[in-house]
């Protein structure tokens, strides 16, 4: 009998890294990113403004100051001419800064009157403008390995990244045993229970980004066992619920071992789950 960790470190050392593939950006949620990814781009593009309002030299601005609007730089649409001593633009949220201009007075501080803008008296001091790579610098790489959220997804679609290298997902069985088990939706008999073990753990492994397979019940018979490994011969993992322990029907590892188990271990010094056992299998 050993210790819980020492069947952790048992188990680890049964694993191996798997493979890796390069999925389209869209299906990287909740994978594993393998290799660094890396912005293409800097994020803001250039120099954009945080607030609607009007884009002037900060050197211009103080109250009772007259400007002339020249232009409107808007999302999508930027202003191409130059801001000099005097002149303005109109702009909006997220809009290029135009050349000459460093600063965001916005549309609350001052009063408009046809083409001018008089500069009010209680002016915020903000400049609200997000410089250029402020967010991120072309080159600035996500680092391997990383579990990838929803928002690291977002971020990688800012960085203009269409797809990432990936570690596969592990394919995953989960064998229920025993005479004694129904499944959900069944009719059990007198002496039997419903399989919820195994859908416990089928859930888990989604939010673990398992590729899952829930095998069908085996029964308490050699025979029925071995036909339920088979169906789990292309995974990398196959977890067996039950028929561990030392009676007449627990007959999983007499199953695993004639079909060439390498025992790591079995009995872990815990209550409850003392008859566990893992190896490796072909």
């Amino acid at each position: 009998m050993i210790s819980v960790a020492e069947a952790l470190a048992h188990l680890f050392a049964l694993a191996k890294p798997l493979d890796t593939e390069v999925v389209p950006l869209k299906h990287a949620g909740g994978r594993v990113l393998a290799q660094d990814a890396s912005a293409r781009r800097d994020q803001p593009p250039f120099s954009a403004s945080a607030m609607d309002g009007y884009a002037v030299r900060d050197k211009d601005v103080k109250p009772g100051a007259v400007l002339t609007m020249i232009g409107e730089s808007a999302a999508g649409h930027r202003f191409d001419g130059k801001i000099s001593a005097g002149e303005c633009t109109r702009i909006f949220t997220g809009a290029p800064l135009p050349k000459g201009a460093d600063r965001i007075v916005i549309q609350e501080d001052v009063i408009v009157n046809g083409n001018q803008i008089t500069i009010g008296d209680n002016l915020d001091s903000n400049h609200y403008v997000r410089a250029k790579g402020f967010d991120f610098r072309d080159g600035q790489s996500i680092a391997a390995p990383k579990k990838l959220r929803p928002s690291d997804i977002a971020l990688l679609a800012a960085m203009n990244v269409p797809e990432v290298s990936v570690t596969r997902k592990p394919k995953v069985a989960i064998l229920s045993t025993g005479d004694e088990l129904v499944m959900p939706g069944e009719t059990p008999n007198d002496d039997q229970i419903i399989a919820s073990n195994s859908f416990g753990l089928y859930a888990m492994l989604q939010d673990l980004g398992a590729d899952r397979r829930l095998l069908p019940i085996a029964r308490d018979s050699e025979e029925s066992l071995r036909t339920a490994f088979e169906l789990a011969n292309d995974v990398d993992l196959l977890l067996t619920i039950g028929g561990a322990s030392v009676g007449d029907h627990d007959l999983v590892g007499k199953v695993a071992a004639d079909l060439g188990m390498a025992r790591a271990f079995y009995k872990i010094a815990m209550r409850p789950g003392k008859p566990l056992m893992a190896g490796r299998l072909k």
